[in-house]
């Protein structure tokens, strides 16, 4: 009867090993306990498993290993690039950050480290006159009520008002728009509503309008007539050229062309400097942050989502941080990707 008994429970313990492996169990099991026996982390088996992205190449060079130092897993990662290629990581939950420049790793770091302290987004409130100072200090200055432009030792001014400065990646150009004469500053312009608010009788208020009116127009007169008031291309390169009818509302970038300027409009459409138009970028590029030209006005790419789609139609997928970067007088797109098998953040350029 005992012996019943334990052939029984044998049977019983052969038949449940054979169905949960045929359930796939005790493989698992298997394989967890292989990867605890033999030292194996989890990334290694998942490097495997895991395809590289479409857009990998066998010429792209390591920006940031995820092994050594870091071991960690790149789903965890928060990450934060310069426009320099430095890179910062931190594990999510982690007080410790890791830097990479040129592949080669330091750290760890904890906040408030000076080393890491680029990376810290400034606080600086541009829309008020003194962080507007502060972003373009030391080319913009405060001369009296109005705005100097200083550049490569050349004064440009004074302008009442300035909308854009933007700097050249290469720091020898710059443009801006600006007004050389206003009606009255926003501050005169808020004294006179708070006057008009104020007063006790209708007399009163048609009487400080009237005055208002008319230090408007000796301000015109004096500042040299309508024209001034118009919104004016200011630029160290030669000849260049802007009509604000012609081009409204229009906005000065640095970025999308390697150390050239351009003008965006609302309307999707690119501008060099000289007014001649570049691009009408198609309307899915609308609200793109990043729109890159290349050196000889025959490409664009938009990117977003981890998705660079190209004027030719081309798209390329799994990326992220691309920009212009000029190697040995070539311009290229650079763009960085992850990649499983070297688990590795990897960089690579395409001649654009």
């Amino acid at each position: 009867m005992k012996k019943a008994i334990i052939l029984s429970l044998a049977i019983i313990f052969v038949t449940a090993n054979y169905l949960m492996a045929q359930s796939g169990f005790l493989k698992k099991v298997s394989n967890s306990v292989n990867k605890e026996v033999l030292g194996k982390p989890e990334t290694a088996d998942k490097a495997k498993i895991e395809p590289e992205p479409s857009c990998a190449s066998d010429q792209a060079i390591k920006a940031m290993d995820l092994g050594g130092k870091l071991e960690v897993d790149y789903e965890e990662l928060s990450i934060s690039i310069l426009s320099d290629g430095r890179i910062l990581a931190q594990a999510h939950g982690s007080d410790e950050y890791y830097m990479a420049k040129d592949g080669v790793t330091s750290g760890p770091f904890k906040a408030g480290d000076p080393q890491i302290a680029d990376f810290i987004p400034k606080d600086v409130d541009d829309k008020s006159e003194a962080g507007f100072l502060a972003k373009n200090k030391p080319y913009i200055t405060k001369s009296g009520e109005k705005y100097l432009i200083t550049f490569a030792g050349k004064k440009y001014g004074p302008y009442a008002r300035i909308d854009y400065f933007t700097v050249s990646k290469s720091k020898d150009k710059f443009a801006a728009m600006a007004t050389e004469t206003v009606v009255a500053t926003e501050d005169q312009g808020k004294k006179m509503d708070e006057a008009i608010k104020n007063a006790k009788t209708d007399q009163e208020r048609m009487e400080l309008a009237m005055e208002y009116a008319q230090q408007m127009q000796q301000t015109i007169v004096e500042g040299g007539g309508p024209e001034s008031m118009q919104q004016k291309l200011i630029s160290n390169v030669p000849n260049v050229a802007y009509d604000p009818m012609k081009i409204p509302n229009a906005m000065l970038n640095g970025d999308i062309k390697y150390d050239e300027i351009v003008m965006t409009t609302f309307d999707n459409k690119i501008y060099d400097l000289h007014s001649k138009l570049l691009f009408t970028l198609d309307r899915e590029a609308t609200g793109f942050k990043n729109v890159f030209i290349n050196t000889n006005n025959t490409k664009y790419a938009i990117y977003g989502s981890g998705t660079l789609a190209f004027s030719d139609k081309t798209t390329m997928t799994d990326l992220f941080n691309p920009y212009l970067v000029k190697v040995d007088g070539k311009v290229y797109l650079s763009y960085m990707y992850y990649s499983p098998k070297k688990n590795a953040i990897m960089q690579h350029k395409i001649s654009f």
